[in-house]
């Protein structure tokens, strides 16, 4: 209904999912982190706090970003999985990654993931689309060599090993 928004314009109802400085974070760490848990996602580097992961969680269930289901290795535990929705993001993360790579003063370690999204492009952003919907919708997949996720982390592990061995001749 048009009352439950302050206009129907497409910015504006995208906005008011994402406004807040929780929501695009749970995605990504889903997204690109792998992240199923609610303790995983807790993990998160900017520190969110559980109260917090709890609303922004059954927000995005409610929105139908996410679906949860039990997990059977836990009973107390719960699998959150992105929905077609939420996978559809990917080309406005390495969009929104590239913008923050161009304009902001961000880390080699933290944008190496950013920049190879927008290095990958369309093809890239596809494939990886195609690998989350065989991880949380069941889709079929080719899984041929490292998928990327494997990719991007194994990039950034390599930043930070460098950077290590920079220190260690620096004798810091």
């Amino acid at each position: 209904m048009i009352d439950d928004h302050r206009s129907t314009c497409p910015i504006n109802l995208s906005l008011e999912v994402f406004g807040d400085k929780w929501s695009l974070l749970i995605i990504r760490d889903m997204i690109f982190g792998g992240k199923r848990h609610f303790r995983e996602l807790l993990r998160s580097q900017e520190g969110i706090s559980s109260n917090i992961l709890a609303d922004r969680l059954k927000t995005l269930l409610e929105i139908g970003m996410l679906t949860k289901r039990d997990d059977p290795s836990h009973k107390q535990k719960a699998i959150y999985s992105l929905t077609e929705m939420a996978i559809a993001l990917v080309p406005i993360m390495a969009h929104l990654g590239a913008w923050g790579r161009r304009y902001l003063p961000v880390s080699e370690e933290l944008s190496i993931r950013a920049q190879l999204m927008e290095e990958g492009g369309p093809a890239l952003w596809k494939r990886f689309m195609d690998e989350l919907r065989a991880e949380h919708l069941g889709a079929p997949g080719e899984t041929e060599g490292p998928t990327v996720r494997q990719t991007l982390q194994a990039a950034y592990e390599d930043v930070m090993a460098r950077k290590a061995r920079e220190l260690v001749r620096a004798g810091k």
